[in-house]
């Protein structure tokens, strides 16, 4: 059947195929109920009886079919609940026949029991016909579709044999018919091999994957389970990278819209695949009851962290949510994102720049922020190592502008983001924020606000972070590069970390220093190993890994915690709280003198700025001391 033209004459045939079905199921009732009354002549019911009955079944079932707009569903997209539909409303159509007969024609022979079988009958009739047409036309759509030659197939295994499996075989079968050659399916319930699934069969479990790739030269592997534990799902796709294939995974079943065809939800690995780590749970009451109808400031709104945290304190209806950031582009973006979601919220994007006191203390007059997250920072390693006056400015006394607004306005708690990279650092962005984090300690013993800050580790897909930087370089052919062979960082996606800022404030009375556990260190090297092979390609043929040698004040391993702090554990298994450092405000205000000395005296020479650093940080070490170099 060609699908252009059924679509043009639809509205006549599908009204014609309807009628026949009305015919043929009067007339099989007749036969299989009436001993025949079509046949015979002698029959109770009169051959201008059925005549009339089946004229009036077919009126009335084409008004309820047109008022129920069957006709405007589209044939191809038909399934199991339209099917009860027809059912349904023909034996609907029936029984309001039944009743004109009886009360309105005064028809001697009418009969409920008759109609009904009469209606399930037509009802049945029409959906073989409607499936008939519905694989008439997908069988016509599969012709048209793309076809591939055998010499440009590529060879698929398929992993999971589940529902998802069913849905991608049977669109490649369809749209993409002769671009896959399907090698089988890899399932680890041992039971089930040799059984199939849309026609493919499952030939093994995970321990099979390398023998069949390497047997069967497989291009690609579509890693098709969605309901599986983190360990597992990172298990597989490390078995899957000591293939040559190329590996695509359906997302998690939170992250799958079910309208969505499956086949165009696969997507590259991302880092969070091979991270194996279980979902973070929080305490949403809590988190509600703290900010609920408060006024929350987030300033650096418009960059990757507090974007999120945007996002995330929005589900927790603030009063009205404040984003404070300099570069205007970023902030407009989640000021639409967030307008376009919560119309009815009062959300206000505020360009402003942290280092100016002035500004700050004005936003804080105007509207007294009764929670402040404090998200704005240079956090470039490298770059503030060039421009380490910069950092002070911003990183430091930034910090200090908005820790003296909030004493002055009276807000109830204000939140640093802090970095791993604060502890013990070997470097000027870390160094500053290390002093950002014991002005908050200090400051928190003689203000009324709760100062507190939440330190983590890298967090995936932020701005400049390496993982993009990784997948550009695999996309443009290589090479990638790493800064050293042995280098390790704590990763954790963004959304996990602002849940667990927000679940930390919750802990919060002032002072702590709340450490996120961010889980096994993660060697950058084989993270960059991974994500190539995972993509196909082969280290050394295809695509090179370049050692570039460690960039300027760079660790080769982060910390989350200081030899002289101690851990206290919290109610929650991922966060922590390290006991308080014993600094006092005017001890911190000695530290500020000597890098306001550096910024009134526009001192830029590094070895200068560095020696100040040592004597306001004590934990200070040059880079070489603690690589070991």
């Amino acid at each position: 059947m060609n699908v252009d033209k059924f679509g043009k004459y639809r509205n006549i045939l599908l009204p014609l195929l309807d009628c026949i079905a009305v015919v043929l199921g009067y007339y099989l009732i007749s036969i299989l109920i009436t001993d025949s009354f079509l046949m015979n002549p002698t029959s109770a019911v009169t051959k201008n009886e059925i005549i009339t009955s089946i004229i009036l079944t077919i009126i009335v079932l084409q008004i309820v079919f047109r008022l129920a707009k069957r006709y405007s569903i589209i044939i191809r997209y038909e399934n199991n609940h339209d099917y009860v539909i027809y059912l349904i409303l023909s034996v609907l159509s029936s029984i309001i026949v039944s009743i004109i007969e009886k009360s309105i024609l005064n028809m001697k022979n009418p009969s409920i029991k008759f109609n009904l079988a009469v209606g399930a009958l037509i009802g049945i009739i029409i959906v073989v016909f409607h499936i008939a047409i519905k694989y008439a036309l997908l069988s016509d759509i599969a012709n048209k579709g793309i076809n591939y030659t055998d010499e440009n197939q590529e060879k698929l295994l398929i992993i999971g044999g589940g529902y998802s499996a069913n849905d991608i075989i049977k669109t490649l079968n369809s749209t993409l018919k002769g671009k896959y050659e399907i090698i089988g399916i890899i399932d680890d319930n041992k039971k089930r091999i040799g059984y199939s699934v849309a026609g493919v069969r499952i030939i093994g479990d995970r321990n099979d994957i390398e023998k069949i790739c390497e047997k069967y030269h497989v291009d690609s592997i579509f890693f098709t389970i969605v309901n599986i534990d983190n360990k597992n799902k990172k298990e597989i796709l490390e078995i899957c990278s000591k293939t040559n294939a190329k590996v695509k995974v359906l997302p998690s079943l939170r992250e799958l819209i079910s309208e969505e065809n499956l086949y165009h939800s696969l997507r590259d690995v991302e880092i969070e695949d091979l991270l194996g780590r279980a979902p973070v749970e929080i305490d949403n009451n809590n988190i509600k009851n703290l900010i609920n109808e408060k006024v929350v400031l987030v300033t650096g709104g418009g960059g990757s962290i507090g974007e999120e945290l945007c996002r995330q304190i929005m589900l927790n209806n603030p009063k009205q949510l404040l984003m404070l950031d300099i570069y205007e582009n970023s902030l407009y973006d989640i000021e639409l994102e967030l307008k376009a979601k919560y119309p009815n919220n009062d959300i206000k994007a505020i360009i402003a720049n942290i280092r100016d006191e002035k500004r700050i203390f004005k936003i804080f007059e105007v509207y007294s922020p009764e929670i402040v997250f404090h998200a704005a920072a240079h956090k470039h390693v490298p770059l503030m190592e060039n421009n380490p006056t910069e950092a002070i400015k911003n990183n430091i006394f930034g910090t200090y502008n908005l820790v003296n607004a909030c004493d002055k306005y009276h807000a109830k708690r204000f939140i640093l983001i802090s970095t791993d990279k604060a502890v013990n650092p070997t470097n000027i962005m870390g160094a500053t924020k290390r002093v950002c984090e014991m002005i908050i300690q200090a400051k928190d013993k003689e203000s009324e606000t709760e100062y507190v800050a939440v330190r983590f580790g890298n967090v995936l897909g932020s701005n400049g972070s390496v993982v993009p930087l990784f997948k550009k370089q695999i996309a443009e052919g290589g090479p990638v590069t790493v800064t050293h062979k042995e280098i390790t960082r704590f990763f954790m996606t963004i959304p996990e970390a602002i849940s667990l800022v927000l679940q930390s404030i919750t802990y919060a009375k002032g002072g702590e220093i709340f450490v996120l556990n961010m889980g096994e260190p993660v060697k950058i090297y084989d993270l960059a190993k991974s994500l190539i092979e995972l993509s196909g390609l082969t280290i050394g043929e295809d695509i090179e890994i370049k050692i570039t040698g460690l960039r300027p004040g760079e660790k080769l391993y982060e910390e989350l915690l200081m030899n002289e702090e101690n851990l206290e554990e919290t109610n929650h298994e991922k966060i922590y709280i390290t006991e308080p450092m014993d600094f006092t405000m005017d001890e911190i205000e000695e530290k500020l003198d000597a890098f306001r000395e550096i910024i009134d005296n526009e001192i830029y020479d590094k070895e200068i700025i560095k020696e100040t650093v040592k004597r306001c940080v004590p934990t200070y070490h040059e880079p070489e001391e603690v690589n070991g170099e």
